[in-house]
This record gives structure tokens, sequence and C-alpha cells, in this order.
């Protein structure tokens, strides 16, 4: 086995390169797929018939130009609009959920928000009662500050 892989390096170079890109997919920073285009680099050069050394040269020299210019640009691309994508409960800022449980003047109730229930209080300290909708303005913790949307 190591002798048919001593023949065929451009193989190497190759599960090099997958193994890179199925690391990339729990990472997403493009950061190791940087390194799959050095080892695609690796695989040409393999197959040119040059010198181990010189493909392992060609593969740190080539990861090191898509980390330098490559990744900038995607990483540019897919943040064109200028902002951050929102995650996790920063994303909840600003979306509208039902009342599940009655929320007492001065108290606190229960609203639902795309299936996850969260402990809420109004922002005015108003009451809002069970079915009413809700927009959520701000977070502390696990207590959504919540405002009455009223229906159109």
């Amino acid at each position: 086995m190591i002798e048919y892989f001593s023949y065929n390096i451009w193989l190497l170079w190759t599960i090099v390169a997958l193994v890179c890109l199925i690391i990339e997919l729990g990472s997403g920073d493009f950061f190791v797929t940087c390194f799959a285009i050095g080892a695609g680099c690796g695989v040409v050069a393999s197959l040119c018939g040059t010198p181990f050394w010189l493909q392992v040269v060609v593969f740190a020299a080539c990861s090191v130009l898509s980390i330098l210019f490559i990744r900038p640009k995607i990483i540019n691309r897919l943040h064109a609009t200028g902002h951050e994508r929102q995650s996790n409960a920063d994303a909840l800022i600003g979306r509208v959920g039902t009342v599940i449980e009655a929320i007492p003047e001065g108290g606190s109730g229960y609203v639902k928000v795309d299936g996850d229930e969260w402990k809420a209080v109004t922002d005015d300290g108003s009451a809002l009662k069970k079915g009413a909708k809700a927009r959520i303005k701000s977070m502390k913790s696990i207590i959504v500050t919540v405002e009455e949307v009223q229906p159109d």
C-alpha cells in the first residue's frame, strides 16, 4: 500500500484536500479551505512529476497565498451587506411571538417565538393577555422584554 502511494503521490494530496474540505464544513471560516487549495496545487505539482520536497513547497506556498489573497475576498463577498448576520439570542430582537401565559401588570409571563418559550416582561410594566402578539425589544439573560403589537 505504501509503495502504491509512493508512485501515486497525487492521490495522497487529493486525500489531504478532501479531508481539509470536510474539516471546513465544521468551521465555516474558510481558513482550512486554503489548505485544500494548497493540496490541490500539490496534486498538480505531483502530476507534473516534480519531486516530493517541491510538492510540499508548492503546497505551503499556495496555502499561504490563499490565506493572504483568496480568503479575504471570500469573506468580503459573504459579508457584502456590511453587517454580521445575527445568531442565537441576538436574532430574537424584533421578532414577534404569541403570549402563551398572561403577563400581569409589573410581572412576568411567557412568550412563544418560533416554537421556543421565553420568560417575558413588558417594557412599560403593562399587562398582556394570553394570545396577544408581542414584539421582542431586548433580552437580559433568559428574560425577554416585549411590547404589544397592535393587530392591523
